[in-house]
């Protein structure tokens, strides 16, 4: 089971995000992905992503997070707190302190709908910050060199020791994701599920 997590003012609707679930249908495993609409509120973005973990490994499912940008700032928080496998693309390495601009009224990228990111969301950051991995092998950072909005040194240095996929140019977008599907899905150990 994958469950993607988007990143700020983006959606299930992302590039990325529409990619993998069309790769995995027409893998057959359509019903091994998750992603939802993530709430604005971190703690409650957290909660929903873990009632998807918790559903996947009630049915019995290997739940692999995926995460971009401040998704993969989640996906590390989960793989830690709950001992699973991570793929991060240009991962939100430090997302209290890269957000802090984007305090005020904010529009969703792909529905655009309206929203309050608050100082208050800020801190609900804080509170979820992973000082250090402590299993690099449960971890594939992808990252591009070219991230306009993340320095991707910070990734390579918070996931020191990982499996790390760093490619020149590109963008925050991580403009290669497609050539990268298959390997995901082998990574989060879907390979031999593949019809």
């Amino acid at each position: 089971m994958i469950v993607y997590l988007h990143g700020f003012r983006s959606a299930p609707a992302s590039i990325k995000a529409r990619a993998l679930k069309a790769r995995m249908i027409e893998c057959g495993l359509g019903e091994y992905f998750w992603c939802e609409q993530l709430p604005v509120s971190p703690r409650a973005a957290i909660a929903l992503a873990e009632s998807a973990i918790e559903r996947a490994r009630a049915g019995g499912r290997v739940p692999t997070v995926a995460g971009s940008s401040l998704g993969g700032y989640y996906a590390t928080w989960l793989a830690e707190r709950h001992g699973l496998r991570a793929v991060l693309v240009n991962p939100a390495v430090v997302a209290p302190l890269s957000l802090e601009a984007y305090v005020g009224i904010q529009d969703n990228l792909y529905t655009g709908e309206r929203f309050e990111f608050t100082h208050g969301h800020i801190d609900e950051l804080r509170a979820i910050e992973v000082p250090a991995i402590t299993r690099p092998e449960r971890y594939w950072l992808l990252a591009e060199t070219g991230d306009e909005v993340l320095d991707y040194r910070h990734a390579v240095e918070k996931y020191a020791g990982a499996r790390q996929t760093v490619l020149e140019g590109g963008d925050h977008g991580f403009s290669r994701w497609n050539d990268y599907l298959d390997a995901v899905i082998d990574f989060a150990g879907l390979g031999d599920l593949q019809r």
